[in-house]
């Protein structure tokens, strides 16, 4: 679970721009140029006239003091905006023991440099195989399909790859999806958006990489890992 400091404060999305930026207008009528923690296109996510939600940062030198965590559609669906929350619910479920098919492993050990890269999770647990899990976090939702990725990610097709390494070489390899979208049903690779993304991942599985996808809980105070998720294949 990520507790946010404060509940967070709603505004009204006005625009999102540079990648890094949005105006929001408040209740009382101020608009404020705030963080946008998030470098994909942000497909579907980012309608102007939306409802968004902000942390205040306690940073008194920060540029901007608000930080866009979520927004809500029309449709009162719930969209995790910061992808780097991410990270932060899976290994609070970790901990919990709340993801099934990892439950048994007891130590956590972020950020694990493997090769040029570093995977999110190396876990380990008493006479189990060491298991490696990247993590991304996906908000692109189709009619209630869960898509990965919302662009083209040369990143993501590195990680795809160090994943089928590590499996070939006998490890437990996973790719977690966290869902931060309420409406996502069930989920895919974005083959249309990112071939070779797509291709990475069909060969990363083939080679024994499990692909799994979890849903997220979500309020004004908080973001919990939910329910697991189906693949539509």
């Amino acid at each position: 679970m990520v507790r946010f400091d404060s509940p967070l404060i709603q505004a009204v999305l006005i625009q999102r721009y540079k990648r890094f930026l949005a105006d929001v207008k408040l209740k009382n009528g101020d608009i404020l140029t705030v963080h946008c923690p998030n470098t994909g296109a942000m497909t579907n996510c980012a309608q102007p006239g939306w409802t968004v939600l902000l942390s205040e940062s306690t940073n008194k030198k920060r540029k901007y003091a608000y930080t866009w965590e979520m927004a809500i559609d029309n449709q009162g669906h719930w969209i995790g905006i910061n992808t780097n929350n991410a990270n932060k619910i899976v290994k609070s479920a970790l901990k919990q023991r709340r993801i099934i098919e990892l439950a048994e492993y007891n130590q956590i050990t972020p950020e694990y440099k493997v090769g040029d890269s570093r995977i999110d999770f190396l876990l380990q647990g008493d006479g189990m195989p060491d298991c490696y899990v990247e993590v991304k976090s996906m908000t692109l939702c189709e009619n209630s399909l869960g898509l990965f990725p919302d662009t083209v990610t040369q990143r993501g097709t590195k990680h795809a790859d160090e994943l089928a390494k590590l499996a070939k070489a006998g490890h437990k390899a996973i790719l977690l999806f966290c869902a931060q979208h309420s409406g996502i049903t069930h989920f895919n690779i974005a083959s249309h958006i990112d071939v070779k993304y797509a291709q990475a991942v069909a060969k990363a599985k083939k080679v024994g990489v499990e692909i799994i996808c979890y849903g997220c809980n979500f309020s004004s105070d908080f973001i919990e890992l939910a329910d697991s998720i189906p693949n539509s294949d």
